[in-house]
């Protein structure tokens, strides 16, 4: 390995990657050296120039490829290696979704110590391009400038409408066309940035807390319906009526035209209030003949088609016989709740957001479904042995925590209810090894699925089912 003098650059030549860790980059070695090479492929040789290094790891960019993975594929996104998003395009989705489950089952293994010999086959997902319902564009003052504009001599806009660029908050990438959600989305967007340009709206200055235009949220659903929210900071209500009568006009297909304006120094919108300016505050979605509201706060799975296979599975590996009564951990807006309802008994839902159950009581409410109850509030908090007495102990347990896992004493309570079965589903795979390393003292590990909600990135959802000892 090259070694480092005063004021030079360590470029470390020869380097073969090996492995993709979990967060996506490439694994080489170079002697004692652990190495993880920014959009490397396994199977790469490549000199890499040293970006951050420890004592046994560090992380590097490539500085020469040698030899291409026969893994490798074209990046389809002009954006790729700039933008945060799809990091992985430059690897057949094939091999994505094998390193998704080795990484799934090397987790599990290394801090679970479970046994995933017998993991069933990742679920790839139908759609790897075009398969998001929900995307947050942000505007800014100040446009990531790339090597092309840094090499123009006349003026050019410093406007953007896009993505934040990794690691800088305030810089954001201007998107052309973005892959990820299907029309209109990218008519949506394009036209918006292009009407705040024609008629001098202020972009946000992320730095200053300055500018007209914050944010734009657009969601679609299977059903064809398309939800348009714009997020202001400092408009006049002359340019909010400008814009949202210009998207009604020019986007007919809105069915839910909303705005907000934010003047907070974050981008949270939960606690602000939303003006309907066309249509109604929210679109639905339907699945397996359940239609759900989606608000634009609203919390609900970014692909469609894939969630309703991950609620099969999830549903699945349950094997309910109608009788059970089921507790819904992390319920969020009941969708899990209301999809299974019509397989048990009954299904009591919780879930720390308010305005979540308030959506999970609606869709219960809008299907006919009258076999559920919701609770807001934490779950370490509501989940008691008094909660428990007033409701029954649980036949089985659906559990869906956010990434960082369930609290240590909602995983002490699980041990104490002795449900017959609990189904774990998990956005990551670490936290939920964690969890299940716990949960082995009464519970064994009897089936392991992941399942691809978002191709070309390194995140996976997991689905296992424990069954008690």
């Amino acid at each position: 390995m090259s070694r480092r003098k005063p004021g030079t650059v360590t470029v470390v030549p020869n380097v073969h990657i090996i492995d993709i860790a979990e967060e996506g980059k490439g694994v080489g070695k170079a002697e004692e050296l652990v190495i993880f090479v920014d959009k490397a492929v396994p199977g790469d040789v490549v000199d890499v120039r040293l970006t951050k290094k420890k004592k046994n790891f560090a992380e590097a960019i490539i500085e020469q490829l040698h030899k291409k993975s026969e893994l490798r594929t074209d990046p389809f996104c002009p954006h790729f290696g700039t933008c945060g998003g799809c990091k992985w395009q430059h690897m057949g989705y094939d091999a994505q979704l094998k390193f998704k489950q080795k990484n799934v089952e090397a987790a599990l293994q290394r801090l679970g110590k479970i046994d995933t010999s017998g993991t069933e086959p990742i679920l790839g997902s139908a759609k790897n391009r075009y398969y998001r319902n929900k995307l947050e564009f942000t505007f800014s003052n100040k446009r990531w400038l790339e090597k092309t504009d840094m090499e123009r001599e006349e003026d050019f806009d410093m406007n953007a409408l896009g993505f934040h660029v990794p690691l800088r908050f305030d810089k954001i990438l201007d998107i052309e066309h973005c892959y990820l959600q299907d029309e209109p989305s990218n008519s949506i967007r394009n036209s918006v940035r292009k009407y705040a340009s024609d008629h001098g709206l202020s972009f946000y200055d992320l730095r200053n807390h300055e500018g007209a235009l914050r944010n734009l949220i657009i969601r679609t659903s299977t059903t064809g319906e398309v939800m348009v929210a714009v997020v202001f900071a400092y408009p006049e209500q002359e340019q909010v009526d400008g814009l949202m009568g210009f998207l009604q006009n020019e986007f007919p297909q809105i069915t839910s035209l909303l705005y907000i304006v934010n003047q907070k120094k974050n981008d949270t919108i939960f606690d602000q209030d939303v003006v309907v300016f066309y249509g109604r505050d929210h679109i639905f979605e339907e699945m397996d003949g359940i239609r759900f509201k989606i608000g634009v706060k609203s919390f609900y799975q970014t692909n469609s088609e894939q969630a309703f296979e991950l609620y099969k599975i999830t549903r699945d590996f349950a094997s309910f016989k109608g009788d059970e009564l089921v507790y819904d951990l992390y319920t969020g807006a009941g969708t899990i709740a209301n999809f299974i309802a019509k397989n048990v008994k009954q299904v009591v839902g919780v879930e720390y957001v308010p305005t979540a159950i308030e959506d999970a009581k609606f869709n219960s409410e809008l299907n006919g479904i009258d076999n559920t109850i919701f609770y807001a509030g934490d779950m370490k908090d509501i989940l008691t042995s008094e909660f428990i007495l007033a409701h029954g102990k649980p036949d089985v347990v659906i559990t869906d925590p956010p990434r960082a896992g369930m609290h240590a004493d909602v995983v002490q309570r699980l041990l104490e209810m002795e449900s017959e079965k609990i189904v774990y589903v998990s956005c990551n795979a670490a936290t939920q090894a964690r969890d299940l390393e716990l949960l082995k003292e009464k519970y064994d590990v009897v089936r392991i699925k992941p399942v691809d909600m978002f191709p070309h990135t390194q995140h996976v959802e997991n689905v296992v089912l424990l069954r008690l000892k």
